[in-house]
């Protein structure tokens, strides 16, 4: 079980948190033959990666919203938010092994998704509403890969940490959008950055 102690998993149902039990109980014993988490992360599964991920859960829209995870690797954040709420979410895992995880993870935690063993440059899934990623890459390599995943009208949720403001500015180099930043509830260092309106700069001085 995890820490009932974190704001964040104080907020979840029964029944969510009996699916975070099960998905939580598998990673320990996959990550025993591939490394999903770092050893010495896992006496803090729950506060440093799944409550993290968790945040993202309370910004997608509910009503079975369409959500691309990029780099999902040990399901953060994408398999946490599937367990969370209804959204038809989407994991992107190049690693075959981790692929294969994902899925058994899936399937014991009780969560349909579907797992797409690409690499992000080729990968071939429909665009989604939502696009997400965890401790991937910087922003503006993020935005390379997300707005090919992305509808006109979806938005972007990334976990960023302490240099979120000097990827901000590196990005906005070559991107123009709109962006909220909303304080982590995990870490005084991290940020949510939801990100919409997504368009090159070039194709602003085009117009």
């Amino acid at each position: 079980m995890g820490n009932d102690s974190l704001p964040v998993l104080a907020d979840v149902s029964r029944e969510t948190r009996d699916r975070l039990d099960r998905y939580a109980e598998i990673l320990q014993r996959w990550n025993q033959r591939i490394n999903l988490v770092s050893p010495h992360d896992l006496p803090h599964l729950w506060s440093r990666h799944i409550a993290d991920s968790l945040q993202l859960a309370g910004q997608i829209p509910a009503g079975g919203v369409t959500l691309v995870d990029m780099g999902s690797g040990g399901g953060f954040p994408g398999l946490v938010i599937a367990c969370a709420t209804d959204a038809r979410v989407t994991l992107i895992e190049s690693d075959q092994r981790k692929a294969a995880f994902l899925r058994e993870a899936a399937r014991v935690a009780g969560v349909s998704v579907t797992v797409c063993a690409q690499r992000l440059e080729v990968a071939d899934v429909p665009p989604a509403q939502v696009v997400t990623a965890r401790a991937l890459a910087p922003l503006a390599r993020l935005l390379e890969w997300g707005t090919r995943f992305l509808q006109p009208d979806g938005f972007c949720l990334f976990l960023k940490g302490r240099n979120a403001q000097e990827e901000l500015t590196t990005a906005r180099a070559g991107w123009h959008m709109a962006t909220t930043r909303i304080p982590s509830r995990t870490n005084t260092d991290g940020v949510i950055l939801k990100l919409s309106d997504i368009r090159r700069v070039k194709d602003h001085n085009n117009e």
